[in-house]
């Protein structure tokens, strides 16, 4: 994707072709930061303190996070250490599980001598995949916004919620709930996007407005609690959004706030549909509500980041001294409330049954 005019990926291999960089997500949308990650302890704490994050790309830095590990040693024992370490970064987001069960199973199948070379290519294609997949779903989504912008005549935008971010930020590339978005706009179809600011560490805010900005499509932020009323008022048309785990009967977890506006969805029959690439999927999780739900640090709730009218950025209080804050980060989307879920291999409903139809070799 395009930032002023020059194309990045989320995170990508230095050019000196050992360490990883990445975009410092917790530095925008006010400064522009390449974090440079030398060590697994950078990748554990790039993952563990949101610098990346979005299930995707949490992935693709735990690849990475396995082959740093390697430069300091390459034995069985020290390779289990690094990836139990990588896996406890977040509990939520199952690609974080995937892609490090997927590096150890490939390194474990080859000798040790090479490890590094082998770890490294198997990131890339960690990477790589995740780009192919993103921007496959990103098409299957776009056909769903030309149908509506075909039914309201082509008169005027298509209007769609989303909440968080799970635009290329959220992954190497493209992005899930957002790419759909931007295959759009590359077909000429007139979109506007509703951006849920996402308390409380306002990603929406931070990093979809941002996002929106930099590729040109007309959005509006607005907060949490909006949804229903425009949703009400004929000012959605769909809305998509993310997950960080799906379980195999079609539920999604996905940021704090997502169930609510599912249920407005439900209630004023607007399509509420979920984009997701297949290695989002916990086939062994079979049904939402038992997906661990990272409770994180209360400062996230009663801090807020800003930036001063003199340029300055800082963290600012917002609640009274002693008081104390709950921070549930995720919700989970009951499978009945979803549309359908939007993936690269095409649309499905939200169901075992639909999930099956598109990747039949988790059949049992």
């Amino acid at each position: 994707m395009q930032v002023q005019g020059k194309p990045y990926r989320s995170l990508w291999l230095a050019a000196n072709g050992r360490d990883v960089e990445c975009i410092d997500q917790t530095r925008l949308p006010h400064n522009f930061v390449v974090a440079e990650i030398s060590t697994a302890e950078d990748a554990m704490e790039a993952i563990r303190d949101m610098w990346v994050r979005g299930a995707p790309l949490i992935g693709a830095m735990a690849a990475y996070g396995v082959c740093l590990g390697l430069h300091e040693s390459c034995t069985e024992e020290h390779l289990h250490q690094i990836c139990e370490k990588l896996i406890a970064c977040r509990p939520t987001a199952v690609n974080l599980q995937w892609a490090v069960d997927r590096m150890q199973r490939k390194l474990l199948s080859v000798e040790t001598s090479q490890w590094l070379e082998v770890g490294y290519k198997e990131a890339a294609n960690i990477c790589d995949e995740d780009v192919e997949a993103n921007e496959s779903l990103g098409s299957h989504g776009a056909a769903v916004i030309q149908e509506i912008w075909e039914k309201k005549g082509k008169s005027e935008p298509v209007h769609i919620l989303t909440h968080c971010n799970a635009g290329w930020l959220a992954t190497v590339d493209w992005g899930t709930a957002l790419a759909p978005v931007y295959k759009a706009q590359q077909l000429g179809i007139p979109v506007h996007v509703w951006v849920d600011e996402t308390r409380p560490r306002n990603q929406g805010a931070h990093l979809t407005a941002w996002e929106l900005c930099m590729a040109g499509i007309d959005h509006h932020l607005i907060v949490d609690n909006v949804g229903g009323h425009l949703m009400q008022h004929g000012k959605v048309d769909m809305c998509i959004v993310g997950t960080d785990r799906t379980a195999a009967n079609g539920d999604v977890c996905n940021k704090i706030g997502t169930y609510l506006k599912a249920l407005a969805a439900k209630d004023n029959n607007i399509p509420f549909y979920v984009a997701l690439p297949g290695s989002t999927i916990d086939w062994q999780m079979q049904e939402g509500l038992s997906i661990p739900i990272e409770i994180r640090d209360e400062e996230e709730v009663l801090f807020v980041q800003g930036q001063f009218c003199d340029g300055r950025v800082d963290t600012i209080c917002i609640a009274p001294e002693g008081t104390p804050a709950a921070n549930y980060a995720f919700d989970v989307t009951p499978a009945r409330l979803v549309t359908g879920l939007i993936t690269e291999r095409g649309i499905c409903s939200a169901s075992k049954e639909g999930l099956l139809g598109l990747y039949p070799e988790h059949l049992e």
